[in-house]
């Protein structure tokens, strides 16, 4: 029996922790239950950690499919075998273990597969692209399930064919190169430590970076010379040790956030003249105007990408 619950509060779903209420969240626990509530057209939106998400605080007139029970993986030799639903930093562990190289960036992303491959995530030099062999997707106009290689996901900087053509990652595989324990936790270690150093851990609640890196720069470099470190809207603030990262300092709210990001957006444009592409997703209702400040930040992204 599938868990669906009705009037359903996401907040504790999200990094950020903060969120209304979705009209319905449904939680399938294998790949067949996935495709069988796709296929209802009841559901507006599959998610997995939802960790680069901001929701609403708004309730959300919005059904919601959570894939976080869907987590078996499986380590094969050197292939590994995961669900969409599995976490990183699980199967960078596991993986260690076995001495097998390749999945030590992962160790601090606390993502799932299925939205790391949908980005291509990457961190330290490494990509999910590096190791990745195929994935299985569901091709949600046709209804059916296609397996993609390297070569047909199209990788690019946090962009693949999977988030050009909507499709909804099922399971994937990997082929991790032989290593030694000592060394992965090593470089697994120096990953956490620089993270520590230069991000927010989610003691201080957030959703990663806030901006894409412009083409041949980086979006915190361009924050940082705006002098926007430290700046506050509501509860939300930008860290003090990267400019782009927003935490959740003191109870903020969705709208908190999204105006400290139209500050950003816009401070980088007047400045620079570059529009800087959010990383993070909003999900909420269409009739709000928090919605009508968030397509202000994407609505040229958008236009270029037509």
């Amino acid at each position: 029996m599938i868990k669906i619950y009705t009037d359903y509060e996401v907040k504790k779903h999200s990094t950020f922790k903060i969120g209304a209420r979705v009209k319905k969240a449904a939680f399938p626990e294998t790949i067949g239950e996935l495709i069988e509530l796709i296929n209802s057209n009841e559901y507006d939106l599959v998610l997995g950690n939802c960790s680069n998400v901001l929701f609403s605080s708004q309730d959300i007139d919005k059904n919601i499919i959570f894939t976080e029970k869907i987590n078996k993986y499986n380590i094969d030799g050197h292939k590994v075998y995961v669900s969409c639903g599995t976490k990183g930093p699980i199967a960078a562990s596991e993986c260690a273990k076995r001495n097998l190289s390749g999945f030590e960036f992962l160790i601090g992303f606390p993502g799932s597969f299925g939205a790391m491959i949908y980005m291509n995530a990457s961190a330290h030099n490494q990509s999910v692209s590096d190791c990745f062999i195929c994935a299985n997707v569901y091709d949600t106009e046709n209804k059916k399930i296609i397996n993609i290689n390297k070569e047909q996901m199209q990788f690019k900087y946090r962009n693949s064919i999977v988030q050009e053509k909507g499709y909804i990652v099922l399971d994937a595989e990997f082929l991790l190169k032989e290593g030694n324990e000592k060394t992965i936790k090593e470089i697994m270690q120096r990953n956490i430590e620089f993270r520590k150093n230069r991000q927010p851990s989610l003691t201080f609640p957030n959703a990663g970076s806030v901006f894409k890196n412009p083409d041949n720069d980086s979006a915190g470099r361009l924050l940082d010379l705006c002098n926007l470190k430290g700046e506050t809207y509501g509860g939300a603030m930008i860290f003090q040790n990267h400019a782009n990262f927003i935490i959740n300092k003191n109870n903020a709210s969705s709208s908190d956030v999204l105006n400290l990001m139209y500050i950003m957006y816009s401070k980088v444009k007047e400045k620079y003249r570059i529009e800087l592409v959010p990383e993070i997703k909003y999900i909420g209702s269409e009739k709000t105007q928090e919605y009508k400040l968030w397509k202000k930040i994407t609505e040229n992204t958008e236009m270029m990408q037509k």
